[in-house]
C-alpha cells in the first residue's frame, strides 16, 4: 500500500489541518507563494515518489484557488505521485453546469477537464449543486453527502412537528432525502429566478403552519433566495424557521441579509473557510473533516466509500 501523503493549499487550511489531525498524519510541506508580479509559484517540500496523494483545495473565489489547486496537481505528477486525488469540499463555478442561455459557456465541465488534464487521476466532492457534474469527470468521482455531518447535531432537533423545506426546485431531491432520514414532512417553495443572484417567490407548496421549519441548501450564496423562503413560510405561519446550508458562499449583503431576517439559526459546513467572515451568533459552523478523513484513509485502504452512508437515505 503507498504512503498516504496530504497537501493542502491556501483556500482552506483549518480544514486541511482537521482532516489531518483526524487521519493522524502530518500535512506535507509545501510552499506557495507570488513572485512580484503576482505569479504563483508551488514547491513540495517533502518527498512524495510514489505515494498516494490527496491535495486538499475548494475553488471557491477568488479564481486564484483553482490555479493553486491545478499548479498543486501538477507539481505532484512531476514528483512521481503514485496517485493524485483532488479533494475539492466545495465545488466552485457547479452552477455554470448547462447552456441555459445563447452564448454561454459550460464552466464547470471546463474546470473539470482543466483538473483532469492537470493530472489527478481521483475526484472527491461534497453536495454538489447538481449532482450530473460527476459525469463532466472521465475518472472516477466520490461524491459525499453532508448529512452525515449534520445528523448528530440535528437528531436533537428535528422535533415530531418539523417540516423540511427545499427553497427551491433545484433543491427538491436533496430536501425530499433529507426529509426521509428524519422522518420529518417536506414542503417546497416555488420561486422565479429573473436573474442570477434576483428570485421571486410565487408559492409555498405543503403545509407550514404550527410547525418547526428546516429550509435546506447545498449553498447560500447572497441569501435572497433563502430570507425570501424563510419570510414566505413564516408569513404561512411557522412557528421557527432555521436554515441548513452545506457551502457558506456568503457574498455581497448575505450576513446582513440573514441577521435581519427571520431566520434564529444557518448552520452551514466549513467546505469553505469562513474564519475572517466574522459570523454573528445565528451562524454555526459543523466540520466535515471527520466525512472527508474516513474518505479518504478508505479510498487509500481501497475500500468502500458508499458504506459511509448506508443508513441514509440518497
Amino acid at each position: 500500500m503507498s504512503e498516504l501523503k496530504l497537501i493542502t493549499g491556501n483556500s482552506n487550511h483549518p480544514l486541511a489541518e482537521k482532516i489531518a489531525r483526524y487521519i493522524g498524519v502530518e500535512l506535507t510541506a509545501c510552499e506557495l507563494r507570488r513572485f512580484s508580479d503576482g505569479e504563483l509559484f508551488v514547491q513540495i517540500n517533502e518527498n512524495i515518489r510514489g505515494a498516494d496523494v490527496f491535495i486538499i483545495q475548494s475553488t471557491n473565489p477568488p479564481a486564484e484557488n483553482i490555479l493553486e489547486l491545478l499548479i498543486l496537481i501538477e507539481a505532484a505528477r512531476r514528483a512521481s505521485a503514485c496517485r493524485i486525488t483532488a479533494v475539492i469540499p466545495y465545488y466552485g463555478y457547479a452552477r455554470q453546469d448547462r447552456k441555459d442561455q445563447p452564448r454561454v459557456a459550460i464552466t464547470s465541465k471546463l474546470i473539470a477537464n482543466l483538473i483532469t488534464t492537470a493530472g489527478a487521476q481521483r475526484i472527491i466532492t461534497m453536495d454538489l449543486h447538481a449532482s450530473q457534474i460527476q459525469g463532466f469527470f472521465d475518472i472516477p468521482h466520490d461524491h459525499l453527502y453532508s448529512t452525515r455531518v449534520f445528523k448528530d447535531y440535528l437528531d436533537n432537533i428535528i422535533l415530531d412537528n418539523s417540516v423540511i423545506v427545499s427553497p427551491d426546485v433545484g433543491s427538491i431531491k436533496m430536501a425530499r432525502a433529507f426529509a426521509k432520514a428524519f422522518n420529518a414532512g417536506l414542503a417546497i417553495v416555488d420561486k422565479r429566478r429573473a436573474r442570477p443572484n434576483h428570485s421571486e417567490v410565487l408559492n409555498v407548496i405543503g403545509d407550514v403552519e404550527d410547525k418547526n421549519v428546516i429550509i435546506r441548501d447545498d449553498m447560500v450564496d447572497t441569501a435572497g433566495t433563502l430570507c425570501q423562503a424563510a419570510q414566505a413560510v413564516s408569513d404561512k405561519g411557522a412557528l421557527d424557521v432555521m436554515a441548513l446550508c452545506t457551502h457558506p458562499v456568503l457574498s455581497g449583503k448575505a450576513i446582513e441579509r440573514i441577521n435581519t431576517s427571520v431566520i434564529s439559526k444557518v448552520i452551514v459546513s466549513d467546505s469553505i473557510d469562513v474564519e475572517e467572515k466574522y459570523l454573528p451568533g445565528k451562524f454555526q459552523v459543523l466540520s466535515c473533516a471527520k466525512l472527508f478523513g474516513e474518505a479518504i484513509m478508505r479510498i487509500s485502504g481501497e475500500k468502500s466509500v458508499s458504506s459511509l452512508f448506508d443508513d441514509l437515505p440518497m
